[in-house]
């Protein structure tokens, strides 16, 4: 939700329409960019009440705007995506389910999960991949702590650090001597500092699936 990939989302929706639709085509969008220091208070604080009340506001600014569907751009705030659904008349495209139905389609049934600690820790997102049948695997505390922190202190700030890649590349790699057939990038601003360029380790960029998701849904 922070705007750092905000811009990857709005740059993937419209690359993706041009692909599908070719020549001049781009993507009719509604986007309604929130204050990411209000919704990362309302998320340090435990006010998912609060932060409901503040996502719904914005999805039904975004229906009156005339959208046809809707997505909320990040993982972490998916922990009020049944609130914001049941106020809304038009579809809200869910992200662990667009990335359950990619995983499923690759014949993937255990995988680690990469996010804030919300995410890693916490049963909405977790429990949504199991229901579909998935195996899920998050790292240690320590390492938890280390992810989270980059997420907060460096990419929803812009900084791409090197030395933190690589301590995402580590936890990964143990992810997979866990067990784990492939990594979820389960927060939008991990893929700003790890790709699949940088590990033979198969990542599910959950920004990218998202945004495709959208898009094949809109076009179909």
């Amino acid at each position: 939700m922070s705007w750092e990939s905000t811009q990857s989302y709005y740059r993937l929706i419209n690359q993706n329409v041009r692909q599908r639709l070719g020549g001049l085509h781009s993507a009719s969008i509604i986007l309604n960019s929130l204050d990411f220091a209000s919704v990362e208070s309302f998320q340090r604080q435990g006010d998912w009440e609060g932060a409901a009340e503040l996502l719904v506001a914005a999805a039904l600014r975004v229906q009156r705007g005339g959208a046809d569907c809707l997505l909320i751009c990040t993982n972490t705030m998916h922990k009020v995506a049944d609130a914001v659904e049941a106020a809304l008349d038009i579809p809200l495209l869910h992200i662990a389910d667009a990335t359950a139905t990619e995983l499923k389609g690759r014949g993937i049934d255990r995988v680690g999960l990469l996010g804030t600690a919300f995410t890693m820790e916490q049963a909405f997102y977790r429990q949504r991949l199991v229901r579909r049948g998935l195996e899920v695997i998050t790292p240690d505390e320590d390492d938890r702590q280390t992810i989270h922190q980059v997420i907060y202190q460096e990419l929803c700030q812009g900084q791409i650090v090197d030395s933190s890649r690589q301590e995402y590349l580590r936890i990964i790699q143990q992810l997979t001597k866990q067990g784990a057939q492939a990594v979820i990038l389960g927060c939008t601003e991990i893929g700003l500092l790890v790709s699949q360029n940088d590990t033979e380790v198969p990542l599910l960029d959950t920004t990218v699936i998202h945004a495709h998701n959208a898009v094949q849904w809109a076009l179909t």
